[in-house]
């Protein structure tokens, strides 16, 4: 039993390391987000306000003129996909490949930020769990300093772990209410389009 228990303490403690580079990894990764985050809200507000004056502010028959008014200048996702689903009008199947494929675009957008909201407190939490080991060691052993050292390791791991956790949570809250805004959007237009080509 005793070889068995200092097997598992070898891997928990071996993996100590490999936990602490990939949480900073991590923590550099939502840096960036962050980053890139912003540049998307930026340009996800001037593109919802020419949306809502060209797409839903006006009348069925001038939406597929309007569309074609819009500058896709800063690559935004919907104003790409809107310019194709005026290409294909008349086409009902293409149409809905079309909204899929935004669907998997989005999707793909957001799997940063999901990443970031789940592997923050696994990682933060193993950060966490591996160094107590040794901190109790050096507990029953009257070694402060090395238990003081485990125990700051831990709580450290933890607050590192919880802060990527919620700049992954806020970004996905937000990044999928942008994806859904615009995915009505699209449904939308391809319903309006649909229906003026019966």
């Amino acid at each position: 039993m005793n070889v068995i228990s200092n097997i598992l303490y070898w891997i928990s403690t071996g993996l100590l390391v490999p936990v602490i580079v990939l949480l900073i990894y991590f923590f550099a990764r939502a840096l960036v987000l962050i980053g890139v985050f912003f540049g998307q809200y930026m340009s996800e507000r001037k593109t919802a306000e020419t949306i809502n004056e060209k797409v839903r502010n006006c009348a069925p028959e001038e939406i597929a003129a309007n569309i074609e008014e819009i500058s896709d200048k800063n690559g935004s996702l919907i104003v790409k996909y809107l310019k194709e689903m005026v290409k294909t009008r008349g086409n009902d199947a293409r149409m809905e490949l079309l909204v899929s494929e935004y669907e998997l675009a989005a999707e793909k957008n957001i799997a940063s930020s999901k990443i970031l909201t789940k592997m923050g407190p696994i990682l933060g939490l193993m950060g966490t769990l591996i160094p107590m080991g040794p901190a109790l060691v050096g507990l029953a052993t009257g070694d402060i300093a090395s238990m003081a050292y485990n125990m700051q390791v831990a709580f450290a791991t933890t607050v590192v772990g919880l802060v990527v956790s919620a700049i992954g949570f806020v970004t996905q809250q937000l990044r999928e209410r942008w994806a859904m805004r615009t995915l009505t959007i699209l449904d939308y237009v391809s319903q309006t389009f649909n229906r003026d080509n019966r």
